[in-house]
C-alpha cells in the first residue's frame, strides 16, 4: 500500500477554499523568477516538487508557499553540485547580518 505524504491533502476535509487575489511581495516575485531561470538551466518542476515533498511535516506546515520553493530550489542547487551546504550556510549568515 502506498502511504500518503504529509503534503498530499487531496480528498481530505479542509473547509471552503477562499479565492482571493493578492499582491506578491518582492521576494516572492524574485523566487518565482529564480525558479523560471533555474528551469531554463534544467531544474525541473518534478525536482522542485520532490524537494518540497521531502520537507519534514513540522517545517512544511509552518512555511509559506514561496518559502517551500526557496528550500526546494536550494536543495536542487546542492544536489547538482552548484553550491555546497557550507556555502549556503555562509550566505545565509551574511544575509541575516545585513537584515534582509
Amino acid at each position: 500500500m502506498i502511504e500518503r505524504g504529509h503534503h498530499d491533502m487531496g480528498g481530505l476535509p479542509a473547509g471552503k477554499v477562499e479565492y482571493r487575489e493578492h499582491d506578491y511581495a518582492e521576494w516572492e516575485r524574485r523566487v518565482d523568477a529564480l525558479s523560471v531561470l533555474m528551469g531554463a538551466l534544467g531544474v525541473t518542476v518534478d525536482q522542485r516538487r520532490r524537494n518540497i515533498e521531502a520537507i519534514p511535516p513540522q517545517d512544511y506546515d509552518r512555511m509559506s508557499y514561496y518559502e517551500r520553493w526557496v528550500v526546494a530550489l536550494a536543495q536542487s542547487l546542492i544536489q547538482r553540485g552548484a553550491i555546497t551546504t557550507a556555502e549556503l550556510a555562509e550566505k545565509l549568515v551574511e544575509v541575516e547580518k545585513r537584515g534582509a
